[in-house]
């Protein structure tokens, strides 16, 4: 697509924003290796609440190191995404997108990342590892487990770096990506240079996470430090006690503490990962480009720590589009504007 696009073209990509209220082009959308575009999307009122309460009955399969735990909505035969949530949340980051996507005819797979809900490690011996390039090898394993063999795969948070990372190591198993946030590949030797003091003042919790305290901490006020930082990661989100606590029981995981340190210790090179992702490690250290279709997503209300999308939109090399979603939306964005999320999806996987 180009600037030159006839309006009626343009009028009839407003109408597929499902959930849109209100939206503004500050671009036009942009074909393969154009500059990003960036689209503003006000998100409906009555999608800020979760319509759904939960997935009903989910599936246990065996997947690499873990025994996975996901539900699986929509045709077998449909095309198939992949939902991944963040810290400190779960599935249920996924409910109302879910259903959407599954009315369209995708085959829709929300897994538990490890040391969340019913996944679990097959062997007590195997290092309980947080480190990026392990929680993405463990979607590919999952793909291998369900017979997927290419899938769109979206996320936010933890979810979207471990999209990020799949589509720059596996690409040929990657359709596309929705990123919430954007280019979140990182590295153990970025992680060691000081930022500014109030840049480094939003990561509070990873340092606490770096002290036998914090860990101590972590394991004994699980749940109070999860409400405390979705509050914090989304200050406009009226989210109630069900609604929280549905997803703080996935957090009961007997992994999950252990998961969690290493995820943050890692990242300041104050842990180290396993040996075997190493050569994966590497290749990120690179800050490789995604050549797969992207659409990358923002919230105008994200309370969290996140980049600017200018710093990572030449990050992204195949058709790309950037959309921020208005109307008070936090950190995390599919289940604040679940419509919105779901059309961003749909509309990559015809990109």
């Amino acid at each position: 697509m180009n600037a030159n696009k006839a309006p009626e073209t343009v009028d009839h990509r407003r109408r597929r924003i499902v959930g849109a209220t209100a939206m503004t082009f500050a671009a036009t959308e942009l074909g393969l290796n154009a500059p990003a575009a960036t689209w503003t999307v006000e998100a409906k009122a009555s999608a800020m609440q979760p319509r759904q309460k939960s997935f009903g009955s989910l599936s246990q399969v065996n997947a690499g190191k873990l025994s996975v735990g996901y539900a699986e909505l929509g045709p077998a035969e449909g095309a198939p995404v992949i939902l991944l949530h963040g810290w400190p949340y779960d599935i249920h980051t996924y409910t109302d997108v879910a259903r959407l996507l599954a009315a369209k005819g995708y085959r829709v797979i929300v897994l538990y990342l490890r040391g969340y809900g019913t996944t679990r490690f097959l062997s007590d011996e195997t290092m309980r590892n947080g480190q990026q390039s392990a929680l993405a090898a463990d979607a590919i394993a999952l793909m291998d487990a369900l017979g997927i063999e290419k899938a769109t795969i979206a996320g936010c948070d933890w979810g979207a770096r471990t999209a990020n990372v799949v589509a720059a190591l596996w690409p040929e198993r990657c359709k596309a990506i929705v990123s919430v946030s954007g280019y979140l590949i990182g590295n153990q030797q970025v992680g060691v240079v000081p930022l500014p003091p109030e840049v480094e003042l939003q990561w509070w919790y990873q340092y606490y996470f770096a002290t036998d305290r914090g860990r101590a901490g972590y394991e004994k006020y699980t749940r109070d430090f999860a409400k405390l930082i979705w509050k914090l990661a989304s200050p406009q989100w009226n989210f109630d006690d069900d609604t929280f606590q549905r997803s703080a029981a996935a957090l009961d995981n007997p992994d999950h503490v252990s998961i969690v340190i290493h995820n943050y210790r890692w990242r300041l090179g104050l842990a180290h990962g396993e040996p075997e992702y190493d050569v994966l490690e590497n290749r990120l250290a690179e800050a490789p480009v995604i050549t797969v279709p992207t659409i990358t997503l923002e919230g105008d209300a994200n309370g969290a720590p996140h980049p600017d999308s200018s710093s990572y939109a030449k990050k992204f090399s195949g058709r790309y589009t950037h959309r921020i979603i208005i109307g008070g939306i936090g950190h995390n964005l599919p289940q604040e504007a679940p419509q919105a999320f779901a059309q961003a999806v749909i509309d990559v996987s015809e990109y």
